[in-house]
């Protein structure tokens, strides 16, 4: 995504941030800021990793907004031209974290950020994200209990449908990218690193109780800057 490539690039112009930060996504500022953990060079390191709502395992299909005017047109642009085509990925941001279980194939193949950070795409391993995304001192995750944006919801939490089927949702622990350890993801859990939280209503619905969820979180003595990514 271009917004990573910019957002690392600010990210590394601010003296504050030099002994570290703290990072929250909100949905597709989820994955952006998995973004800036894994993929960002010679950057001040993310302490706490907090995504809300965030699509980290991808999306089966084209998010349910039809409340949303340009949301909605996307929906129906990507029933008509190939999800994977390079047109696609590079008009709709949403297209680059889509994963279609029946399509793994042309999703390894085009899909232009997903199977990156997730270290899915053969013979493009990178050991240095995972060794970033396994440096986190803590990383939550927090998932909706109403969630109707992202399909399935437990993608919030890293779970998602098993290649070729949409019948049964995979727990996170049960999915490739945890089983083969593919971003550290495993490596957090065993360590205790990793919390899984589940917020009331739908997407995004940021109450007063989820802030008081995370807010311990957020708090080191050593640090006095948090970036929120939307």
């Amino acid at each position: 995504m271009d917004q990573v490539v910019l957002a690392c690039q600010k990210v590394k112009e601010l003296d504050e941030l030099k002994n570290g930060y703290n990072l929250i996504g909100l949905s597709q500022g989820g994955l952006i800021s998995r973004g800036l953990v894994e993929f960002c060079d010679e950057a001040p390191p993310v302490k706490n990793f907090i995504s809300i709502g965030g699509p980290q395992a991808g999306v089966a299909s084209a998010p349910n907004c039809s409340s949303n005017a340009i949301c909605g047109i996307l929906g129906d642009l990507i029933n008509i031209v190939p999800v994977y085509s390079s047109y696609i990925q590079s008009f709709a941001a949403p297209c680059n974290y889509m994963k279609i279980p029946t399509k793994i194939d042309q999703y390894l193949k085009g899909c232009k950020f997903l199977p990156y950070a997730n270290n899915e795409k053969p013979g493009f391993f990178n050991a240095t994200y995972k060794e970033r995304f396994a440096s986190l001192q803590n990383l939550v995750l927090v998932m909706f209990e109403d969630e109707t944006v992202i399909v399935p919801k437990e993608s919030s939490w890293f779970g998602y449908y098993p290649d070729g089927s949409t019948d049964v949702v995979l727990p996170f622990n049960e999915t490739t990218l945890y089983k083969e350890d593919l971003i550290g993801l495993k490596t957090l859990h065993e360590a205790g690193k990793v919390t899984f939280l589940k917020a009331f209503g739908g997407h995004l619905n940021l109450s007063d109780a989820l802030f008081e969820m995370i807010l311990p979180f957020l708090k080191d003595d050593e640090l006095d800057v948090q970036i929120a990514v939307a």
